[in-house]
Parts: C-alpha cells; sequence; structure tokens
C-alpha cells in the first residue's frame, strides 16, 4: 500500500502544507512534446492557502517522484479544490526565435535552459551535428523536438526529455529500461490498433534545389514488396545543401522507419511501479491476435499513474518493435 506524501508552499509566507485529498492522485508523464502533470483535489479547510505558481512537491513512500508548480485551481460549493501542476517543462511552451548551426541536439537544450533559466540535469550526448536550423515564433518544445526528430532521422537513435524531481534530463531510450513485466494477469485491460493511414511510406523522396546548377536532385528510394501490398505511400521532403553529403543514408534509415504498420497498444490498470515514466522501456507478453508479444522490451509513450484507496495502477500507451504508433 503506498503511501503519498503531497506539499505545496506558499511563496509569499513560505509556509508548506500538506493538503488533505480526496479521490486520489494521478500523475501522468509523456514521452514527448507534454510536460509532467500532477492533479488531485484538495479539500479547502481554514488553513490551505496558496496560489498558482506556488511550488508543489510529491513522493511516494519517501521517493521523489514530482516537483512543479500550481497552475490551475478549480473551486467548488463543497469546498473541494482541483488542483493541476505542472513540472518545469511547462515553460517550453513559451515562444522564441531559435537560429543555429553546428549543435547537436542536447546542446540545443543546455541553450535553452540557461536562456530561460530552467534546472539541467544529465544530458546525454546525441553525437549528431545538426548543420543549420532556423526556428521562427516556434515553442520550446517544438524547437526541442525538431532538433531530437533531426537526429532520430540521422541516427535511427530515440532520446527522451523529462523532468526528473526539477532537474531537465535527456536519456537515450535504450537507458532507460525498467525490469517488470506486464501481461495478462498484471493487466486488466488492453486495446491494440494496427494502421497504415498514419505515418506509413514505402517510398521515400528527398530532394535538393542546387542554385548553382539551377537542378532539383533527387534522391528515391522505395520498397515494391509493400507497395504491391498496400499501394504507393510516398514521403517527400526537401534538403538543404548541409545534408547532401548524407542524402542516400538519410533516405534509407527513413525507409527503415517508415515502411510498416502502425501499431498502437494500450494498457488500463496494470500494477503500479514508480519507477515508470514515459520514454521508459517495458517487458510485455500479450497474445493480441495477428501479433504475440513474448517478453518484449516496448517503449512508454504515455503513463498515467493512478494512486487511490491505498492501490497503485497505471494506464500505459506504448510502442517498440511492431508496436510503433
Amino acid at each position: 500500500m503506498p503511501t503519498v506524501q503531497l506539499m505545496i508552499q506558499n511563496r509569499s509566507t513560505d509556509k508548506i502544507y500538506q493538503p488533505v485529498v480526496c479521490d486520489g492522485v494521478q500523475l501522468e508523464w509523456e514521452r514527448k512534446g507534454v510536460p509532467g502533470r500532477l492533479s488531485f483535489k484538495a479539500v479547502n479547510d481554514a488553513m490551505l492557502d496558496f496560489a498558482e505558481g506556488d511550488p508543489v512537491k510529491m513522493s511516494i513512500d519517501n521517493k521523489n517522484m514530482f516537483a512543479g508548480y500550481v497552475f490551475t485551481k478549480i473551486r467548488n460549493k463543497d469546498q473541494i479544490i482541483t488542483v493541476t501542476a505542472y513540472d518545469q517543462l511547462r515553460y517550453l511552451k513559451n515562444k522564441e526565435i531559435k537560429n543555429y548551426s553546428n549543435l547537436r541536439a542536447d546542446e540545443v537544450i543546455r541553450s535553452i535552459a540557461a536562456d530561460f533559466g530552467l534546472e539541467p540535469g544529465e544530458i546525454e550526448n546525441t553525437g549528431y551535428t545538426i548543420p543549420r536550423r532556423r526556428d521562427n515564433n516556434q515553442t520550446l518544445f517544438d524547437i526541442i523536438l525538431t532538433a531530437l526528430d533531426l537526429t532520430r532521422k540521422a541516427t535511427g537513435e530515440v532520446y527522451v526529455l523529462y523532468d526528473d524531481f526539477g532537474r531537465l534530463m535527456l536519456q537515450n531510450a535504450r537507458n532507460m529500461r525498467v525490469d517488470i513485466l506486464i501481461d495478462a494477469e498484471t493487466a486488466e485491460d488492453f486495446t491494440y490498433t494496427s494502421s497504415i493511414d498514419r505515418d506509413t511510406y514505402n517510398k521515400i523522396k528527398l530532394y535538393f534545389d542546387n542554385e548553382e546548377t539551377q537542378k532539383r536532385e533527387p534522391y528515391i528510394i522505395l520498397n515494391s514488396q509493400s507497395i504491391a501490398r498496400w499501394g504507393l505511400l510516398q514521403y517527400c521532403e526537401s534538403i538543404d545543401d548541409k545534408q547532401v553529403a548524407n542524402a542516400v543514408t538519410l533516405v534509407q534509415q527513413l525507409l527503415k522507419t517508415y515502411n510498416q504498420a502502425t501499431r498502437s497498444l494500450t494498457i488500463k490498470n496494470a500494477l503500479g511501479d514508480t519507477r515508470v515514466r514515459g520514454g521508459s522501456a517495458i517487458g510485455v507478453s500479450l497474445d493480441l491476435g495477428d501479433v504475440v508479444l513474448n517478453q518484449h522490451y516496448m517503449l512508454v509513450d504515455k503513463v498515467t499513474h493512478n494512486f487511490q484507496d491505498n492501490e497503485h495502477t497505471m494506464d500505459l500507451e506504448i510502442r517498440g518493435g511492431v508496436i510503433n504508433a
């Protein structure tokens, strides 16, 4: 039976409150583009006094789980306050103009953290140098995710940006394995979807508009077997002069990534584990009908931890191997 500890600090008075919580606590983590979110309902007694922007911390059995700030308070006539708090990734929704050249994605993240007063933690070297990039009036999230996506296209490596109790972290998904197993006994229910309607391509076409020769230089690769099976599904994108040298490798990598059906898997009410976050890799053994997963390690796209009535369960959206949506 997990013990949940919640603390809210009033910035104005420095007083710390431990609110009386009803209807449990939910903690959501996603793999990309969304800040960690903590939500709960607190009894508005005579002592409780806090406002938007005040720090919130949560621990489970004395293990630090979440550090963030109150963003929304909703009150009702029964003196219940519904609270939504986000970790520091929420500030990556700020928009900015960012022009850079010859930087890795991790260097872009460090630069943004320094500019916006975010606390960096362990940020892995992503290896790939982005030749040149201009982002105009984009959210910081979009700027970072674009850099990470360019890295993935060039190297095939997936990196996860997250907040670890107030520290900005970047890790290769390969290093985020959690040794648990989700199977028919530990998951109450699941939903499995397969599709070629989104992010599936069997022909990749990249092109470079050469200003010197005034000609368009195409780089094309296709898979005739999947074209015969699915019809022609083409991905087309321009590249700049800095990418031309790696154009052949890039089209090959894109075909490897996209020449497959997208499959999504959602698991409901699995036994909770506080180590699991967006980007974690967990073991899954389930018979999905056309696919049998036998202790496959899969990537968590989103996890919602539910703490209620002395129980800890989690809802999961996962991908990996044949599950790739």
